[in-house]
């Protein structure tokens, strides 16, 4: 008979992660090869050689041959649509899948812009798509769907507000800019993935991921401005006025890529329960605490 420190080690897991480069799938390849996973990692632009990971490029429309046959988890951290799409008409031999996708599909629902419903359509139409696939072979589906996401220079919210606020060493918001929000963490996101993989409870199931705080959306953007060197200026307005100067920045071409209804939203409270997450696998996301690392893009810290 073997000892316990004789016996062969428990054999690794093998995961394929989509958009393994992004945010979010960075940080998840860290901590599963920190709990000894074997990596198949696909991305269009993978970084350097990385011995602990097995690193394939190709996209949806072009996916390399050498990916594994079978793997024990697929983790989709990039464009659920595509990945829907793909894993319903093709996938892989697999028991486990877990996708991210966002609250946008509830938040936008009713939104102005017909783009934006479109999106939040797309959004619950895929992870509908996503669960029927994985019934139809017998794995079990987890779909997690964060809120505004912070933390590694890549998202298209907060670090465009400091994008935005460094150039012209202020931000203005509308004095009415209360709406509630709760901005999550891209490692508090990466850990629920982690482990809802082995949670029975979250099979077949879709959970909002919020960050650890609901505060105005003002004091967000105050927290996140408070944390840069030089700090810039926050100037409130009243919203006739805001919507001038609002209406003469889209004019000099200072505030391209800011996304349809973004304004209105500040005003309104997009908050979601993170109780259902934290009674199926232990969610506990951090509350907003920022610091100027965070909003940097990558590669510059």
């Amino acid at each position: 008979m073997h000892s316990d420190s004789e016996r062969a080690p428990a054999p690794s897991r093998h995961a394929l992660v989509f958009g393994a480069s992004g945010a979010i799938g960075a940080a998840l390849v860290a901590r599963l090869h920190a709990d000894g996973w074997t990596i198949h990692a696909l991305s269009r632009t993978p970084p350097a050689a990385d011995a602990r990971v097995h690193w394939h490029r190709g996209e949806f429309a072009r996916l390399p041959g050498s990916l594994p046959s079978r793997v024990d988890t697929i983790f989709s951290c990039g464009p659920l649509d595509l990945f829907s799409h793909w894993y319903a008409s093709r996938g892989i031999a697999c028991r486990r899948v877990i996708v991210f996708g966002s609250t946008s599909d509830a938040t936008k629902r009713s939104a102005q812009d017909a783009g934006e419903r479109e999106l939040a359509e797309r959004l619950r139409a895929s992870g509908a798509r996503v669960f029927e696939a994985a019934a139809a072979r017998g794995a079990q589906a987890t779909l997690l769907r964060p809120t505004l996401i912070y933390g590694s220079g890549r998202d298209r919210n907060l670090s465009r507000i400091v994008a935005l606020a460094r150039r012209s060493g202020l931000f203005v918001l509308p004095a009415d800019a209360h709406g509630l929000r709760q901005p999550v963490h891209v490692d508090d996101l990466a850990a629920a993935a982690h482990a809802a993989v082995d949670a029975l409870t979250a099979y077949g199931q879709a959970f909002a991921l919020p960050g650890g705080e609901t505060l105005g959306y003002r004091e967000m953007v105050a927290r996140t401005l408070a944390c840069l060197a030089p700090r810039p200026r926050l100037l409130t307005l009243p919203g006739t006025l805001f919507d001038l100067v609002l209406w003469g920045a889209h004019r000099a071409g200072r505030l391209q890529g800011l996304p349809p209804g973004a304004v209105a939203r500040m005003r309104e409270d997009l908050a979601f329960d993170a109780a259902p997450a934290h009674a199926a696998f232990g969610y506990a996301p951090r509350p907003f605490r920022p610091d100027a690392s965070m909003f940097e893009p990558p590669g510059t810290v």
